[in-house]
């Protein structure tokens, strides 16, 4: 079951139904969408995708996907899964226009890693976004995020696939072998 997150600013929770308008409204929005999966999307297949995390994200336990809200307000959506094109756990996030420029990008990007490795105990995070997306990519360069490879896409675009691993606290002192 999708977990409740905070943030200074931010809340994370699972999506409610009445949250359909907020979420078709964010992915038709191209300035975001462009960014997200294969690009924009009619309404239609976005309002069915909305669907499908009740029927089957939430309802099978598949992965976590939040609704993520500032002021009680729906600002942006989050997920965290597993994915053969990393071999491993991506983090998926986008912010309405709204939030951007305020810092709620890197505030809701920390928080989704800070998940993975504390509540999901993963080694390694990953991201994958479109090459000339240089917000998301200056936003996980400056959190940790280091590039490992890129992809061609069919298109000819290219995807940099980028990797986070825990950092060790300096603050707990020298280790055994130090």
């Amino acid at each position: 079951m999708t977990p409740t997150l905070r943030t200074e600013r931010l809340l994370l929770e699972p999506y409610i139904p009445e949250d359909e308008e907020g979420f078709v409204a964010l992915f038709q929005d191209t300035r975001v969408s462009q960014w997200m999966g294969d690009g924009p999307a009619c309404e239609a297949a976005d309002r069915a995708l909305f669907r499908r995390i009740f029927t089957k994200v939430y309802a099978q336990d598949l992965f976590d996907v939040w609704a993520v809200r500032r002021h009680g307000l729906l600002v942006g959506h989050a997920e965290i899964k597993r994915t053969d094109v990393v071999a491993g756990h991506e983090i998926i996030y986008a912010l309405a226009p709204t939030a951007w420029g305020s810092g709620l990008g890197t505030e809701l990007a920390e928080a989704i890693v800070a998940y993975c490795f504390d509540s999901l105990g993963l080694t390694e995070v990953h991201a994958t976004v479109a090459a000339p997306n240089k917000a998301s990519l200056t936003l996980l360069d400056r959190i940790g995020f280091e590039h490992v490879r890129d992809i061609k896409e069919d298109d000819g675009s290219i995807t940099r696939v980028l990797v986070r691993r825990p950092t060790v606290s300096r603050a707990l002192g020298p280790g055994p072998d130090e």
